[in-house]
């Protein structure tokens, strides 16, 4: 099939999926839809692959989200997969309530993620288990709020959603195709990639809400035709409360670790295809005489393994590695290290946020953050002077802010406590919560017409 005739074909598709959302009864504000008997708050159904007890960071901001909404007075439920993010194998009980939220986990199989053809089929069977629960309990006048793991379940949401007369709000944690293309997956740089991107769009205009975590994001949807009334900017989050600054003698883990007295460059969270190691792996290499730094590596993620292995080939004698820890134990964790890497090479920006940024930021710790200086994260932390901006790649510029950083102490308190302070201003949990529950109280209220959206 030549080529305009594979763009005739995903046209068509396309086409065919936006009709069938035409074709389904429009949704009334919810005044005239519901009868006296269905006049009462409606319910919340959240849709992820990965829920509490799940240390995915997807699973953590859901699961802040959900529960507080339910201790707020919301009907909420969730509808998950029984699998935790690293251990393909769990079953977690099919049915569950906790903290005030219905838990609904869903068959899936269960191949994991180093294997793309399993980690497909289970894709595609949450994808059915997960339509048909959400079918069974979606009504009319509720709120579906779809994330963004596995991708395209927003198409899943939008047909039920539109079927069952209920309210879709989309939670865009990423953009895909365009990070799969970007990493270099070379089937979605076709038509692939163009059905998906043309899917993912439909389901995207069908949304009452699309929720972002950034301007960049915002900007983009607009460039592929998302309407800006339809984008709201909610940043992701952490919680001051939970999470606070350890000092080093107070530090259990510091001691456990065998990191007494070191300076710690730190990692913390997943590793994955959309960042960068290989500028982090060359300051290792010319700081590995420096006996007194440590990078110390917390988390899994793709890349996790292949940096394991460059570290091993290289003899570096400086490097740790540490699992996950539990969110109890997140306030030590974060405060072991003295300066926190973040990577996001500037490719992915407007795809991706990296959003370990928060939790750091909670510990008041500074940031090297190692990609583009247009990055709206890089110009954050720059304006609030809380840590460096490194381009990736630059290796050199990267040793220098770890020794600079090193040989000042008061230049780390202040950009730790810059960042702390930054974090309580703009990007604590309860200002993104309660952003969230006023997007949530104005659709209940007054729905937004998806008429001119489809």
């Amino acid at each position: 099939m030549g080529l305009s005739a594979s763009g005739m074909v995903i046209t068509s598709m396309v086409e065919r999926f936006r009709l069938s959302m035409l074709q389904q009864p429009r949704n009334l504000p919810l005044q005239d839809q519901a009868p006296a008997s269905r006049m009462k708050t409606p319910a919340i159904i959240f849709l992820n692959r990965f829920f509490y007890p799940d240390h995915a960071a997807t699973s953590q901001f859901l699961s802040d989200l959900t529960f507080t909404l339910a201790d707020r007075g919301r009907q909420v439920h969730v509808i998950t997969s029984r699998q935790r993010y690293d251990r393909p194998g769990s079953a977690l009980p099919y049915r569950d309530r906790i903290s005030g939220v219905e838990i609904h986990r869903v068959w899936t199989s269960r191949f994991g993620r180093n294997w793309l053809p399993g980690r497909a089929m289970d894709y595609f069977t949450f994808y059915t288990s997960a339509a048909w629960t959400l079918f069974w309990l979606a009504r009319d006048g509720d709120i579906i709020v779809a994330k963004t793991d596995p991708p395209l379940i927003s198409a899943v949401a939008a047909l039920v959603a539109r079927l069952r007369g209920a309210w879709l709000v989309n939670w865009l944690q990423d953009l895909f195709p365009e990070v799969a293309i970007t990493s270099g997956i070379r089937i979605f740089r076709y038509w692939p990639g163009q059905l998906l991107r043309g899917l993912r769009n439909a389901s995207l205009r069908c949304a009452a809400v699309n929720v972002v975590l950034d301007t960049r994001m915002a900007s983009y949807l607009q460039n592929q035709g998302i309407s800006r009334k339809c984008v709201a900017v909610i940043h992701n989050w952490a919680d001051s409360r939970s999470i606070k600054p350890v000092e080093a003698r107070d530090n259990p883990l510091r001691e456990f670790w065998g990191l007494h007295g070191r300076f710690v460059v730190g990692y913390s969270g997943n590793l994955g295809r959309v960042h960068e190691f290989h500028t982090m792996l060359g300051a290792m290499e010319q700081l590995r005489n420096q006996r007194d730094i440590v990078f110390l590596f917390i988390g899994s993620g793709h890349r996790h393994e292949e940096l394991k292995n460059a570290v091993e080939r290289r003899r570096l004698d400086n490097v740790r590695f540490q699992p996950y820890q539990p969110r109890e134990k997140l306030s030590d964790s974060l405060s072991v290290p003295d300066v926190h890497l973040v990577s996001l090479p500037s490719c992915f920006e407007g795809f991706v946020v990296p959003s370990k940024f928060y939790g750091i930021a909670a510990a008041g710790r500074p940031v090297l953050f190692i990609g583009g200086k247009t990055n709206e994260l890089a110009q954050i932390i720059v304006h609030e002077q809380c840590g460096v901006v490194i381009s990736e790649g630059d290796t050199d510029a990267l040793v220098k802010a770890i020794l600079g950083l090193r040989n000042d102490p008061a230049l780390r308190e202040v950009q730790g406590q810059n960042a702390r302070a930054l974090l309580l201003r703009r990007f604590d949990r309860t200002l993104s919560i309660d952003a969230w529950q006023q997007l949530l109280d104005k659709l209940d209220a007054e729905p937004v017409s998806q008429e001119n959206e489809l």
